[in-house]
């Protein structure tokens, strides 16, 4: 079977499309009030949520891919970046939720807050 055929097979099953209508971003650890703070402000955003796992901490956009097609299949299939060659097709989120794997996880603003005041026993003074 060819690596479009796997990847088709295995997308097919995928509702949701959810490795397409999201992206990460790797963010240095925080570690000061300051940090926190900025942390804060990025997931006042909408669609913009943070989480720790064991290689890090991340930023974690919600955002479609441009090229998801109605169907939910890859447009630039052929043409599409390394890092979407890369993705492992034998495991995906269709299999297991990523959030299972993570340390600590920030779905919002208020969250983190929460957080942030357990952390910092001067947070609000």
């Amino acid at each position: 079977m060819s690596e479009l055929n796997v990847a088709i097979d295995k997308c097919s099953r995928c509702h949701g499309r959810l490795c397409c209508n999201y992206i990460t971003q790797w963010i240095a650890t925080p570690r000061s009030k300051r940090d926190f703070e900025f942390l804060l402000w990025q997931l006042a955003h909408r669609g913009v949520r943070a989480y720790q796992d064991d290689e890090g901490w991340y930023l974690l956009f919600e955002t479609r891919c441009s090229h998801l097609g109605d169907d939910g299949l890859c447009t630039i299939y052929d043409e599409r970046p390394y890092i979407c060659r890369d993705y492992d097709h034998d495991f995906c989120e269709h299999d297991e939720p990523a959030e299972k794997h993570f340390k600590r996880y920030f779905p919002d603003y208020n969250a983190l807050l929460t957080y942030c005041r357990k952390r910092f026993k001067r947070w609000d003074g």
